[in-house]
Protein backbone atom coordinates (compact mmCIF):
# COMPACT_ATOMS: atom_id res chain seq x y z
CA UNK A 1 0.00 0.00 0.00
CA UNK A 2 1.23 3.18 -1.12
CA UNK A 3 -1.30 5.94 0.35
CA UNK A 4 -3.36 5.37 3.69
CA UNK A 5 -6.15 7.62 4.57
CA UNK A 6 -7.57 8.28 7.79
CA UNK A 7 -11.32 9.84 7.54
CA UNK A 8 -13.38 11.16 10.10
CA UNK A 9 -16.77 9.81 8.30
CA UNK A 10 -18.09 7.13 6.40
CA UNK A 11 -19.14 9.63 3.65
CA UNK A 12 -16.17 11.35 3.68
CA UNK A 13 -13.99 8.43 3.42
CA UNK A 14 -15.85 7.37 0.15
CA UNK A 15 -15.77 10.96 -1.09
CA UNK A 16 -12.02 10.97 -0.84
CA UNK A 17 -11.76 7.02 -2.30
CA UNK A 18 -13.05 8.09 -5.47
CA UNK A 19 -10.95 10.91 -5.87
CA UNK A 20 -8.18 8.56 -5.02
CA UNK A 21 -9.47 6.09 -7.31
CA UNK A 22 -10.33 8.60 -10.61
CA UNK A 23 -7.24 10.20 -10.44
CA UNK A 24 -6.26 12.67 -13.24
CA UNK A 25 -5.97 12.27 -16.89
CA UNK A 26 -4.72 10.67 -18.60
CA UNK A 27 -3.03 8.53 -16.16
CA UNK A 28 -5.61 7.90 -13.54
CA UNK A 29 -5.58 6.92 -9.93
CA UNK A 30 -4.19 4.13 -7.76
CA UNK A 31 -6.47 0.50 -7.14
CA UNK A 32 -8.04 2.22 -3.77
CA UNK A 33 -10.36 0.06 -1.14
CA UNK A 34 -12.36 1.58 1.61
CA UNK A 35 -12.25 -0.26 5.32
CA UNK A 36 -15.12 0.47 7.85
CA UNK A 37 -13.15 1.38 10.77
CA UNK A 38 -9.45 -0.21 11.34
CA UNK A 39 -9.15 -3.47 9.92
CA UNK A 40 -7.97 -6.34 12.29
CA UNK A 41 -5.77 -8.16 9.46
CA UNK A 42 -3.86 -7.13 6.54
CA UNK A 43 -4.78 -5.60 3.50
CA UNK A 44 -5.32 -7.11 -0.06
CA UNK A 45 -1.85 -7.13 -1.95
CA UNK A 46 -3.18 -5.48 -5.25
CA UNK A 47 -4.26 -2.40 -3.00
CA UNK A 48 -2.41 0.77 -3.52
CA UNK A 49 -4.32 3.19 -1.67
CA UNK A 50 -6.56 2.64 1.67
CA UNK A 51 -9.23 4.64 3.07
CA UNK A 52 -9.83 3.84 6.94
CA UNK A 53 -13.31 5.14 7.39
CA UNK A 54 -14.05 6.44 10.83
CA UNK A 55 -16.94 7.88 13.18
CA UNK A 56 -14.68 10.22 14.78
CA UNK A 57 -16.02 13.79 13.60
CA UNK A 58 -18.08 14.38 16.50
CA UNK A 59 -17.04 11.99 19.03
CA UNK A 60 -14.95 13.23 22.20
CA UNK A 61 -11.50 14.65 21.59
CA UNK A 62 -9.35 12.08 23.22
CA UNK A 63 -11.37 9.03 21.47
CA UNK A 64 -11.29 10.88 17.87
CA UNK A 65 -7.49 11.43 18.73
CA UNK A 66 -6.78 7.74 19.86
CA UNK A 67 -8.95 6.08 16.81
CA UNK A 68 -6.96 8.15 14.23
CA UNK A 69 -3.67 7.05 15.90
CA UNK A 70 -5.24 3.04 15.69
CA UNK A 71 -5.65 3.84 11.62
CA UNK A 72 -2.33 5.61 11.53
CA UNK A 73 -0.44 2.41 13.07
CA UNK A 74 -2.25 -0.21 11.24
CA UNK A 75 -1.85 1.96 7.60
CA UNK A 76 2.29 2.45 8.35
CA UNK A 77 2.43 -1.58 8.71
CA UNK A 78 0.63 -2.05 5.56
CA UNK A 79 3.57 0.43 4.21
CA UNK A 80 2.47 3.79 3.34
CA UNK A 81 4.66 6.12 2.38
CA UNK A 82 2.35 8.85 2.65
CA UNK A 83 -1.10 9.63 5.34
CA UNK A 84 -4.10 11.81 4.77
CA UNK A 85 -6.11 13.04 7.18
CA UNK A 86 -9.52 13.82 5.42
CA UNK A 87 -12.15 15.98 7.00
CA UNK A 88 -15.45 17.66 5.73
CA UNK A 89 -14.55 20.19 2.69
CA UNK A 90 -16.57 22.27 5.35
CA UNK A 91 -14.63 21.60 8.08
CA UNK A 92 -17.19 20.27 9.84
CA UNK A 93 -16.07 20.90 13.25
CA UNK A 94 -16.87 23.05 17.24
CA UNK A 95 -13.89 25.07 18.56
CA UNK A 96 -12.88 22.64 20.46
CA UNK A 97 -12.03 20.48 17.86
CA UNK A 98 -12.16 17.05 16.82
CA UNK A 99 -9.61 18.44 13.26
CA UNK A 100 -7.12 20.42 15.15
CA UNK A 101 -6.01 17.87 17.80
CA UNK A 102 -6.47 14.81 15.50
CA UNK A 103 -3.74 16.57 13.14
CA UNK A 104 -1.36 17.72 16.00
CA UNK A 105 -1.50 13.80 17.46
CA UNK A 106 -0.96 12.98 13.44
CA UNK A 107 1.82 15.30 13.18
CA UNK A 108 3.41 14.24 16.61
CA UNK A 109 3.61 10.44 15.58
CA UNK A 110 4.96 11.23 12.33
CA UNK A 111 7.42 13.72 13.91
CA UNK A 112 6.18 16.59 11.29
CA UNK A 113 5.94 20.14 11.16
CA UNK A 114 5.35 22.71 8.23
CA UNK A 115 1.14 19.64 7.61
CA UNK A 116 -0.55 21.23 4.75
CA UNK A 117 -4.63 21.75 5.83
CA UNK A 118 -6.66 22.11 2.61
CA UNK A 119 -10.49 21.83 2.65
CA UNK A 120 -10.80 23.32 -0.71
CA UNK A 121 -12.93 20.97 -3.17
CA UNK A 122 -13.56 23.44 -5.90
CA UNK A 123 -15.23 20.71 -8.01
CA UNK A 124 -18.17 20.76 -4.79
CA UNK A 125 -17.43 24.31 -4.79
CA UNK A 126 -15.28 24.67 -1.63
CA UNK A 127 -12.82 27.06 -2.03
CA UNK A 128 -10.22 28.72 0.18
CA UNK A 129 -9.00 32.38 -0.52
CA UNK A 130 -6.95 34.12 2.59
CA UNK A 131 -7.56 31.56 4.58
CA UNK A 132 -10.48 31.89 4.59
CA UNK A 133 -13.99 29.14 3.58
CA UNK A 134 -15.87 29.30 0.62
CA UNK A 135 -19.12 27.71 -0.42
CA UNK A 136 -19.76 28.62 -4.02
CA UNK A 137 -20.16 32.51 -3.67
CA UNK A 138 -20.78 32.91 0.22
CA UNK A 139 -18.83 32.56 3.34
CA UNK A 140 -19.00 29.27 5.01
CA UNK A 141 -20.69 31.25 7.57
CA UNK A 142 -23.44 32.51 5.44
CA UNK A 143 -23.81 28.94 3.66
CA UNK A 144 -26.15 27.01 5.98
CA UNK A 145 -23.19 25.61 8.08
CA UNK A 146 -24.09 27.98 10.23
CA UNK A 147 -27.21 26.25 11.18
CA UNK A 148 -25.42 22.74 10.80
CA UNK A 149 -27.20 20.57 14.26
CA UNK A 150 -24.24 18.62 15.55
CA UNK A 151 -21.13 21.56 14.26
CA UNK A 152 -21.93 24.70 13.34
CA UNK A 153 -19.44 26.51 11.46
CA UNK A 154 -19.98 30.70 12.37
CA UNK A 155 -16.45 31.49 10.98
CA UNK A 156 -15.32 31.35 7.67
CA UNK A 157 -11.67 32.08 8.90
CA UNK A 158 -10.48 28.58 9.39
CA UNK A 159 -6.94 29.66 10.16
CA UNK A 160 -8.45 31.24 13.70
CA UNK A 161 -11.01 28.13 14.11
CA UNK A 162 -8.10 25.82 13.63
CA UNK A 163 -6.32 28.02 15.97
CA UNK A 164 -8.78 27.51 18.64
CA UNK A 165 -7.99 23.58 18.48
CA UNK A 166 -3.98 23.33 18.49
CA UNK A 167 -1.55 24.04 20.80
CA UNK A 168 0.84 25.81 18.25
CA UNK A 169 0.44 28.80 15.61
CA UNK A 170 -1.61 27.97 12.21
CA UNK A 171 0.79 29.11 9.53
CA UNK A 172 -0.82 29.87 5.97
CA UNK A 173 0.58 29.84 2.49
CA UNK A 174 -1.73 32.56 0.11
CA UNK A 175 -2.84 32.14 -3.22
CA UNK A 176 0.03 34.15 -5.02
CA UNK A 177 2.27 31.46 -4.18
CA UNK A 178 0.43 28.57 -4.85
CA UNK A 179 0.13 30.32 -8.28
CA UNK A 180 4.02 30.18 -8.79
CA UNK A 181 3.99 26.43 -8.74
CA UNK A 182 4.79 23.89 -7.21
CA UNK A 183 8.60 24.83 -6.20
CA UNK A 184 7.27 27.74 -4.79
CA UNK A 185 4.60 26.25 -2.39
CA UNK A 186 7.30 23.45 -1.10
CA UNK A 187 9.93 26.30 -0.45
CA UNK A 188 7.69 28.37 1.64
CA UNK A 189 6.01 25.29 3.41
CA UNK A 190 9.47 24.00 4.34
CA UNK A 191 10.46 27.62 5.90
CA UNK A 192 7.59 27.28 8.03
CA UNK A 193 7.64 26.15 11.86
CA UNK A 194 4.27 25.55 12.34
CA UNK A 195 2.57 21.99 12.85
CA UNK A 196 -0.65 23.08 10.70
CA UNK A 197 -0.70 25.73 7.35
CA UNK A 198 -3.38 26.60 6.11
CA UNK A 199 -2.93 26.73 2.17
CA UNK A 200 -5.05 28.74 -0.84
CA UNK A 201 -6.63 26.58 -3.31
CA UNK A 202 -9.59 27.77 -5.51
CA UNK A 203 -9.44 25.63 -8.56
CA UNK A 204 -8.21 21.66 -9.16
CA UNK A 205 -5.36 23.12 -10.70
CA UNK A 206 -4.37 24.66 -7.70
CA UNK A 207 -4.95 21.58 -5.97
CA UNK A 208 -2.61 19.28 -8.41
CA UNK A 209 0.25 21.73 -7.66
CA UNK A 210 0.08 21.94 -3.64
CA UNK A 211 0.07 17.73 -4.02
CA UNK A 212 3.06 18.10 -6.65
CA UNK A 213 4.57 20.19 -3.76
CA UNK A 214 4.63 18.04 -1.15
CA UNK A 215 4.90 14.46 -2.66
CA UNK A 216 7.81 13.68 -0.32
CA UNK A 217 5.41 14.85 3.05
CA UNK A 218 4.61 12.29 4.85
CA UNK A 219 1.25 13.91 5.95
CA UNK A 220 -0.89 15.71 4.98
CA UNK A 221 -4.75 16.78 5.94
CA UNK A 222 -7.78 18.27 4.00
CA UNK A 223 -11.11 17.79 2.56
CA UNK A 224 -11.08 15.28 -0.89
CA UNK A 225 -9.91 17.85 -3.36
CA UNK A 226 -6.22 17.93 -1.41
CA UNK A 227 -5.66 14.55 -3.05
CA UNK A 228 -6.19 15.32 -6.73
CA UNK A 229 -2.96 15.17 -7.62
CA UNK A 230 -1.62 12.75 -4.98
CA UNK A 231 -2.21 9.80 -6.95
CA UNK A 232 0.40 11.29 -9.76
CA UNK A 233 2.84 11.44 -7.76
CA UNK A 234 3.21 8.00 -6.84
CA UNK A 235 2.61 6.87 -11.31
CA UNK A 236 5.17 9.41 -11.89
CA UNK A 237 7.92 7.65 -10.13
CA UNK A 238 7.06 4.18 -11.31
CA UNK A 239 5.24 2.87 -8.36
CA UNK A 240 1.65 2.77 -9.68
CA UNK A 241 0.65 2.56 -13.08
CA UNK A 242 -2.80 4.11 -12.92
CA UNK A 243 -6.16 2.98 -12.85
CA UNK A 244 -9.94 4.11 -13.44
CA UNK A 245 -13.26 4.14 -11.63
CA UNK A 246 -14.79 0.60 -12.50
CA UNK A 247 -18.03 -0.23 -14.02
CA UNK A 248 -19.38 -2.78 -10.58
CA UNK A 249 -23.15 -2.80 -9.00
CA UNK A 250 -25.84 -4.93 -7.67
CA UNK A 251 -29.41 -5.80 -9.29
CA UNK A 252 -32.12 -6.09 -6.66
CA UNK A 253 -34.57 -4.10 -4.56
CA UNK A 254 -33.59 -0.35 -3.56
CA UNK A 255 -34.46 2.01 -0.43
CA UNK A 256 -32.82 5.35 -0.08
CA UNK A 257 -32.39 6.74 3.59
CA UNK A 258 -32.00 10.57 3.98
CA UNK A 259 -31.25 11.56 7.52
CA UNK A 260 -28.90 14.93 6.66
CA UNK A 261 -30.66 18.61 7.22
CA UNK A 262 -28.31 20.26 4.77
CA UNK A 263 -30.39 22.73 2.26
CA UNK A 264 -28.98 20.51 -0.94
CA UNK A 265 -30.48 17.30 0.73
CA UNK A 266 -33.99 18.68 1.53
CA UNK A 267 -34.21 20.04 -2.16
CA UNK A 268 -33.27 16.78 -3.32
CA UNK A 269 -35.81 15.54 -1.63
CA UNK A 270 -38.67 17.72 -2.88
CA UNK A 271 -37.01 16.96 -6.24
CA UNK A 272 -37.57 13.12 -5.46
CA UNK A 273 -41.09 13.74 -3.80
CA UNK A 274 -42.46 14.64 -7.40
CA UNK A 275 -42.42 11.39 -8.99
CA UNK A 276 -41.60 8.38 -6.32
CA UNK A 277 -43.16 7.48 -2.67
CA UNK A 278 -41.54 9.41 0.31
CA UNK A 279 -41.89 8.83 3.77
CA UNK A 280 -41.41 12.02 6.21
CA UNK A 281 -40.13 9.88 9.87
CA UNK A 282 -41.28 12.04 12.60
CA UNK A 283 -38.52 12.82 14.74
CA UNK A 284 -41.07 13.16 17.46
CA UNK A 285 -42.39 9.74 16.84
CA UNK A 286 -38.99 8.31 17.05
CA UNK A 287 -37.94 9.63 20.55
CA UNK A 288 -41.09 8.17 22.43
CA UNK A 289 -40.95 5.13 20.07
CA UNK A 290 -44.22 5.30 18.45
CA UNK A 291 -42.47 4.99 14.85
CA UNK A 292 -40.24 2.05 14.74
CA UNK A 293 -37.93 1.01 11.99
CA UNK A 294 -40.77 -1.70 11.11
CA UNK A 295 -42.76 1.29 10.05
CA UNK A 296 -40.36 2.34 7.64
CA UNK A 297 -39.59 -1.54 5.96
CA UNK A 298 -43.17 -1.69 5.83
CA UNK A 299 -43.33 1.59 3.24
CA UNK A 300 -40.16 0.56 1.43
CA UNK A 301 -40.51 -3.00 0.86
CA UNK A 302 -44.08 -1.54 -0.07
CA UNK A 303 -43.03 0.41 -2.80
CA UNK A 304 -39.77 -1.51 -4.18
CA UNK A 305 -39.18 -0.34 -7.66
CA UNK A 306 -40.02 2.62 -7.46
CA UNK A 307 -37.07 3.91 -5.78
CA UNK A 308 -38.96 4.28 -2.33
CA UNK A 309 -37.30 7.25 0.47
CA UNK A 310 -37.86 7.42 3.84
CA UNK A 311 -36.26 10.62 5.39
CA UNK A 312 -35.92 12.65 8.59
CA UNK A 313 -34.42 15.97 7.52
CA UNK A 314 -35.99 19.37 8.66
CA UNK A 315 -35.10 22.70 8.57
CA UNK A 316 -32.95 24.40 11.16
CA UNK A 317 -35.81 25.60 12.76
CA UNK A 318 -37.34 22.28 13.24
CA UNK A 319 -33.97 20.85 14.28
CA UNK A 320 -33.70 23.27 16.85
CA UNK A 321 -37.06 22.99 18.36
CA UNK A 322 -36.26 19.24 18.61
CA UNK A 323 -32.82 19.48 20.09
CA UNK A 324 -34.09 22.02 22.95
CA UNK A 325 -36.98 19.51 23.74
CA UNK A 326 -34.85 16.03 24.43
CA UNK A 327 -31.15 17.47 23.68
CA UNK A 328 -28.96 17.64 20.64
CA UNK A 329 -26.57 14.48 21.93
CA UNK A 330 -30.02 12.37 22.68
CA UNK A 331 -31.72 13.57 19.33
CA UNK A 332 -28.38 12.80 17.39
CA UNK A 333 -27.70 9.31 19.09
CA UNK A 334 -31.84 7.60 18.57
CA UNK A 335 -31.88 8.80 15.11
CA UNK A 336 -28.34 7.19 14.43
CA UNK A 337 -29.92 3.73 16.14
CA UNK A 338 -32.94 3.87 14.34
CA UNK A 339 -31.56 4.55 11.15
CA UNK A 340 -29.01 1.84 11.69
CA UNK A 341 -31.82 -0.60 12.81
CA UNK A 342 -33.59 -0.15 9.89
CA UNK A 343 -30.68 -0.68 6.85
CA UNK A 344 -30.29 -3.71 8.94
CA UNK A 345 -33.41 -5.14 8.42
CA UNK A 346 -33.85 -4.02 4.74
CA UNK A 347 -30.67 -5.48 3.80
CA UNK A 348 -31.63 -8.97 5.70
CA UNK A 349 -34.87 -8.51 4.03
CA UNK A 350 -33.24 -8.32 0.53
CA UNK A 351 -32.21 -5.00 -0.39
CA UNK A 352 -29.29 -4.93 -2.68
CA UNK A 353 -28.68 -1.37 -3.33
CA UNK A 354 -28.99 1.36 -0.60
CA UNK A 355 -28.55 4.99 -0.99
CA UNK A 356 -27.82 7.20 2.47
CA UNK A 357 -27.64 10.85 3.13
CA UNK A 358 -26.05 12.11 5.56
CA UNK A 359 -22.32 11.92 7.13
CA UNK A 360 -23.36 10.35 10.72
CA UNK A 361 -26.71 8.83 9.24
CA UNK A 362 -24.35 6.97 6.52
CA UNK A 363 -21.65 6.18 9.42
CA UNK A 364 -24.24 4.53 11.73
CA UNK A 365 -25.66 2.43 9.33
CA UNK A 366 -22.46 0.87 7.64
CA UNK A 367 -21.11 0.43 11.21
CA UNK A 368 -24.32 -1.56 11.69
CA UNK A 369 -23.98 -3.35 8.51
CA UNK A 370 -20.62 -4.48 9.38
CA UNK A 371 -19.10 -4.74 5.37
CA UNK A 372 -15.91 -4.99 5.90
CA UNK A 373 -13.75 -3.65 2.71
CA UNK A 374 -15.56 -1.89 0.01
CA UNK A 375 -14.56 -1.42 -3.21
CA UNK A 376 -14.91 2.15 -5.37
CA UNK A 377 -16.47 2.37 -8.67
CA UNK A 378 -17.32 4.93 -10.84
CA UNK A 379 -18.40 8.37 -9.64
CA UNK A 380 -22.25 9.04 -9.58
CA UNK A 381 -21.32 12.85 -8.84
CA UNK A 382 -18.30 14.64 -7.61
CA UNK A 383 -17.47 13.16 -4.30
CA UNK A 384 -19.97 10.56 -4.30
CA UNK A 385 -18.76 6.45 -6.17
CA UNK A 386 -20.40 3.53 -6.47
CA UNK A 387 -19.18 1.04 -3.28
CA UNK A 388 -19.62 -2.45 -3.43
CA UNK A 389 -18.92 -4.53 -0.45
CA UNK A 390 -17.36 -7.83 -0.33
CA UNK A 391 -18.68 -11.15 0.90
CA UNK A 392 -21.04 -13.79 -0.74
CA UNK A 393 -24.25 -11.47 -1.01
CA UNK A 394 -22.64 -7.96 -2.11
CA UNK A 395 -24.53 -4.61 -1.63
CA UNK A 396 -24.11 -1.69 -3.84
CA UNK A 397 -24.14 1.65 -1.57
CA UNK A 398 -23.91 5.59 -2.70
CA UNK A 399 -23.09 7.06 0.72
CA UNK A 400 -23.61 11.29 0.36
CA UNK A 401 -22.37 13.56 2.58
CA UNK A 402 -25.23 16.27 2.95
CA UNK A 403 -24.10 19.37 1.05
CA UNK A 404 -23.38 16.45 -2.20
CA UNK A 405 -24.89 15.97 -4.86
CA UNK A 406 -27.19 17.18 -7.95
CA UNK A 407 -30.93 17.58 -7.78
CA UNK A 408 -31.57 14.22 -9.03
CA UNK A 409 -28.91 12.85 -6.94
CA UNK A 410 -31.42 9.64 -5.45
CA UNK A 411 -32.52 8.19 -9.03
CA UNK A 412 -29.06 8.96 -10.38
CA UNK A 413 -27.49 6.82 -8.48
CA UNK A 414 -30.05 4.04 -7.67
CA UNK A 415 -29.19 3.88 -11.86
CA UNK A 416 -25.75 3.73 -11.27
CA UNK A 417 -25.68 1.10 -8.54
CA UNK A 418 -27.23 -1.38 -10.79
CA UNK A 419 -25.25 -3.84 -12.17
CA UNK A 420 -26.41 -3.68 -15.79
Amino acid sequence: MLLGVIADDFTGASDIANTIAKGVAPNGGLRTAQFLGVPKTAAAADVEAGVVALKSRTIPVEEAVAQSLGALNWLLAQGCRQIVFKYCSTFDSTRDGNIGPVGEALADALDVKSVVACPAFPGAGRTVYMAHLFVHDRLLSESGMQNHPLTPMTDPDIRRWLRYQTRSSVGHVALDTVRKGAEEVAATLAAKDDTLVIVDAISDQDLITIGSAIADHKLVTGGSGIAIGLAENFIRCGLATGNSGRLIGRDGPEAILAGSCSGATRGQIDVHKRNHPTLAIDVDKVMSGETTSDHVIEFITGNHGEAPLAYSSGTPEEVKAIQAKYGREEVAAKLDAFFADTALKLVRSGVTRLVVAGGETSGAVVSALDLGSLTIGQEIDPGVPVLLSDGEKPIALALKSGNFGSADFFVKALKRLKAS
